[in-house]
C-alpha cells in the first residue's frame, strides 16, 4: 500500500467477533480479524460489498418514493441489508462475507392506499437508481412489507403489474382480496423479531 494513499474501514460482524475490511482508496484490500490476522479480498468479496452499497441505495431510493404517499407513516429498513456485512466461516461461497439477496422494507400505512400506486413508484425508484448510479436492482429485489398504524402485517406489495396475474402465487389463501396485496400460504411474520428497534434503520417517518 502506497503511503499516500487515506485508509477506511467497514465493519463486519462474525457471531459475537467482530471484523474490519481495510480499504485502500475506493479498493478492499484485506481482512483484519480481531486477533490482528490479514486475509486478502478477492474478486467475490468485492463484488458483495458492492452490492451491499447497490441495494442499500435501492432502499434509500425506493423509500423516497414511497415516503411521497399521504397514507405511509414510517418505513424502516430491517434483513441483511440493516446490518453490517457479515462474515461466514463456512466456506460455502468463493467470497468470504454473505450475499445479500434482496432489500427488507416495513412500511405502515395509516390506512391502505391504492396498492398498485406504491407498486408503480418502487418500479420507478429502482428505473431512477440505474439512470443514475447504474446500480442494477430488479423491483422483485425489493420486499415491502405493510403494516398498519398499529403494527399488524398485512402482507406484501406485489410486483405483478396486474392483480391477480393468475401465477401461482396468486393462489395463496387471501392473496388479491385487495389488489396487489400479496400473501404467503404457511408465512408469519415475526414483527418483534424482524423489527427490533436495534436491528431495523428507519428512513422515514411522518412528523
Amino acid at each position: 500500500m502506497g503511503g499516500d494513499c487515506s485508509l477506511g474501514r467497514v465493519r463486519l460482524t462474525r457471531a459475537a467477533k467482530s471484523l474490519i475490511l481495510t480499504l485502500d482508496g475506493a479498493e478492499m484490500v484485506a481482512i483484519v480479524d480481531d486477533n490482528g490476522r490479514e486475509r486478502r479480498v478477492n474478486d467475490d468479496d468485492r463484488y458483495t460489498l458492492r452490492r451491499y452499497d447497490e441495494l442499500g441505495a435501492a432502499a434509500d431510493y425506493v423509500s423516497a418514493a414511497l415516503a411521497t404517499v399521504p397514507t405511509v407513516r414510517r418505513i424502516a429498513l430491517f434483513g441483511s441489508i440493516a446490518a453490517s456485512p457479515r462474515f461466514e466461516a463456512s466456506g460455502r461461497w468463493r467470497g468470504r462475507i454473505h450475499q445479500p439477496k434482496d432489500v427488507d422494507l416495513a412500511v405502515w400505512l395509516d390506512a391502505i392506499p391504492d396498492l398498485n400506486q406504491l407498486r408503480v413508484a418502487c418500479g420507478r425508484a429502482v428505473r431512477q437508481l440505474w439512470q443514475e448510479k447504474e446500480a442494477g436492482v430488479a423491483h422483485h429485489q425489493v420486499d415491502v412489507f405493510l403494516l398498519d398504524a398499529s403494527g399488524k402485517y398485512l402482507g406484501r406489495l406485489c410486483h405483478f403489474n396486474h392483480c391477480p396475474k393468475y401465477k401461482p402465487q396468486c393462489e395463496a389463501e387471501r392473496c388479491g382480496e385487495v389488489p396487489f396485496l400479496q400473501q404467503h400460504d404457511g408465512f408469519v411474520f415475526d414483527a418483534v423479531a424482524s423489527l427490533n428497534p436495534n436491528r431495523v434503520r428507519v428512513l422515514y417517518e411522518r412528523q
